[in-house]
């Protein structure tokens, strides 16, 4: 065992890992970097427990190999989680181990196994959306009076018009939205990359409804969605609204019974946006996907279209029997020259 990995403890490591490498250089959310710590938590603790320390003592000899994978293990086998899950947490280790190799060049050969360790596949998760109606029911059934009803109004609306995470949503602040004549809003989305996406009238009448009831206490970095008691609305509390108005859907007889939540107004919106004709790098910029093949997937679930496809190849009901020759057969000239050559 190299003595420089016995005594070198890692706390230090890992505040650099979370804070410089995580927030500073990759650039990423406070969201993902504390999806990145809680699966380093587990894993430390997991490594605490096998190696009869406390976290407080452990060194870089404990980060070995062969507790990556006994800590991958229970995941599936005696968690019963999803294989996404393990896949998740294996992304995270890589990151972690390859940012040892770097910071300590004696890790390189146990950064190496780590992220060798190959990602299971997986069938990607069920895709649902709303249809049309489905939609304007929900938008319908919103209560019109009450002290949070223009709140909710203008946040379902808002999600079903822009396809926007439920995270970048509970970022937003009034100096992101231009309520003009062209009403547009800016979106912080994953990677720390902004993005534009423009606002139906109705959308801008409802948020301008919003702020107006907020009164002069509201500024330019005040979120646009707060709670009542005028704190911004986490990601959960967006989750709990739609879930409240929205909920109705879950009883509905055989496959139209949906689960819907903040990010199922997003699919909705992009498959919408894909059956009226939006060309798909547009949906993609949209919806501020990195890669197409993401913004693809909506195209394979959206049965209107794959109906219409069928029937642009469908064949004519009078051509229905042998199928005649092709008209250059009858062509004689053609056919000596053909020869010809």
């Amino acid at each position: 065992m190299d003595d420089a990995l016995t005594t070198r403890p890692v706390g230090q490591l890992l505040y650099s890992f979370l804070v410089d490498y995580l927030g500073a250089i990759k650039g990423l959310r406070p969201s993902s970097i504390r999806s990145y710590r809680d699966v380093i938590r587990l894993f430390l603790l997991f490594v605490a427990q096998d190696a009869r320390r406390k976290i407080s003592r452990l060194s870089l000899a404990d980060m070995s190999f062969d507790r990556v994978q006994m800590f991958l293990r229970p995941v599936e086998v005696q968690r019963k989680n999803h294989t996404r899950t393990r896949n998740h947490r294996l992304v995270v280790l890589h990151t972690f181990f390859d940012y040892l190799a770097m910071r300590i060049p004696e890790m390189a050969a146990v950064s190496e196994r780590v992220t060798a360790i190959p990602v299971k596949r997986a069938p990607p998760p069920e895709m649902q959306f709303m249809d049309r109606d489905e939609v304007h029911a929900v938008l319908a059934k919103l209560p019109v009076a009450g002290r949070l009803a223009a709140r909710d109004r203008a946040l379902l609306l808002f999600l079903y018009n822009t396809g926007a995470r439920a995270q970048e949503v509970a970022d937003l602040h009034v100096e992101n939205l231009d309520l003009t004549s062209s009403p547009r809003v800016r979106l912080l989305g994953k990677g720390a990359k902004w993005r534009v996406c423009p606002l139906w009238a109705d959308t801008a009448h409802q948020l301008r409804a919003l702020l107006k009831e907020s009164g002069g206490s509201i500024g330019p970095g005040s979120p646009v969605f707060a709670s009542a008691r005028h704190q911004p609305l986490t990601r959960f509390g967006i989750y709990k609204i739609v879930r409240r108005h929205a909920q109705w859907l879950d009883a509905q007889p055989g496959p139209r019974a949906k689960h819907v939540t903040p990010h199922t107004f997003r699919h909705t919106a992009a498959v919408h946006l894909l059956e009226s004709g939006v060309e798909i790098n547009v949906i993609r910029a949209w919806l501020g996907h990195v890669n197409l093949a993401t913004t693809n997937r909506y195209a394979e679930i959206t049965t209107p279209m794959k109906e219409a496809a069928l029937r642009a190849c469908e064949p004519p009901p009078n051509t229905v029997g042998p199928l005649r020759k092709p008209a250059w057969h009858d062509d004689r000239a053609l056919l000596e020259w053909l020869e010809s050559l």
